[in-house]
């Protein structure tokens, strides 16, 4: 148990920032998700800025790393790119 004013304050902050980074965290990976499963591409392509966009979003956070942002944005491309119209 914290017994300083600054532990607790600390506790309190680190309490809200897990909350907000698992909601951003949960958003885009069901954003990705629902993404991956279009299959029409004139949907597809109104959708994929806004993914891209939570995408770069995460890891300007650094709530993931760049690299996988990369990699992310990548399925997402590759995936545009494989369907048909």
């Amino acid at each position: 148990m914290a017994h300083h004013k600054s532990a607790k304050k600390r506790i309190r902050q680190t309490a809200k920032k897990r909350l907000a980074n698992r909601y951003y965290g949960k958003t885009t990976r069901n954003a990705l998700r629902k993404f991956l499963g279009l299959t029409d591409k004139a949907e597809a392509e109104k959708t994929m800025g806004s993914v891209v966009s939570l995408v770069d979003k995460l890891a300007k956070r650094n709530q993931i790393h760049d690299n996988k942002a990369g990699h992310l944005k990548s399925q997402v491309m590759l995936h545009l790119n494989g369907l048909k119209k």
